[in-house]
């Protein structure tokens, strides 16, 4: 997972997970068009472990989340190019701050260590197996990503909602699922066939609200709002406190 190389962007034109488009509309009058990509619905299963009473997460390398670091980086030198312009404290302050501008330019081209592509997200999968429910779905995800077996009758549906509504107006849904070491068949991981790299992530219960408004610690808003969410439906009964 942490070695990553020969990396090539290019630009995306025929792909079966993402269909970029366009949309003309008008709105009271006013044409208008907006850049939308036709996505997936997917799922996303909170798993928690009544055994060792943590939560099973999942942490992958995300390429988007890889891009976006590197962009962000590379900016980095024209923000403070541009901060330097704009100091009045005489040439020769000005001319020093451009060329540390200059310097760190140069470095920002250099690609970012794979650890910052590096997420923890609650286990999640594609809707794109139209003979199945989604609660079939979610069970295959569990068993697939993180190695318990988990009948669906044994699954609580949380809630639904949209994700990224800026770019896509795809719909997931999320599920509860309670297990225990007995319901373990596997180590999960992923399917590797389908290029996936799984590693398999217990968070204590005690740790959790911790764990979810720790900025440094990189994770989709899933897990900040399933950890939100447990702590106020399901904390009580095992009277531990999740460290809100």
């Amino acid at each position: 997972m942490e070695e990553i190389n020969n990396i090539e962007v290019v630009p995306c034109t025929d792909s079966e997970y993402l269909k970029p488009l366009t949309v003309h509309y008008n709105q009271n009058g006013t044409k208008k068009s907006w850049d939308y990509m036709r996505t997936h619905d997917s799922v996303s299963v909170l798993i928690f472990n009544t055994t060792s009473h943590c939560f099973v997460l999942v942490k992958q390398f995300r390429p988007a989340v890889y891009m976006c670091e590197w962009e962000r980086a590379k900016s980095q030198p024209a923000k403070a190019a541009a901060a330097a312009e704009k100091k009045e404290e005489g040439a020769a302050e000005v001319s020093e701050a451009q060329a540390g501008a200059s310097s760190a330019g140069e470095g920002s081209s250099e690609w970012p260590p794979a650890c910052a592509g590096v997420t923890y997200e609650l286990c999640a999968g594609l809707v794109d197996k139209p003979d199945l429910t989604l609660e079939e779905i979610a069970r295959q995800e569990i068993l697939e990503e993180c190695g318990f077996d988990v009948p669906t009758s044994k699954l609580k549906r949380i809630t639904s909602y949209r994700s990224g509504v800026g770019v896509t107006g795809a719909k997931q849904t999320m599920f509860y699922a309670e297990v225990s070491d007995d319901n373990r068949v596997s180590a999960g991981g992923g399917e590797p066939k389908e290029g996936e790299l799984i590693e398999v992530v217990k968070i204590p219960l005690h740790e959790a609200m911790t764990f979810a408004y720790n900025e440094r610690i990189p994770k989709t808003m899933g897990v900040i709002f399933s950890f939100m969410w447990f702590h106020n439906n399901m904390a009580p009964r095992y009277k531990i406190s999740t460290n809100v």
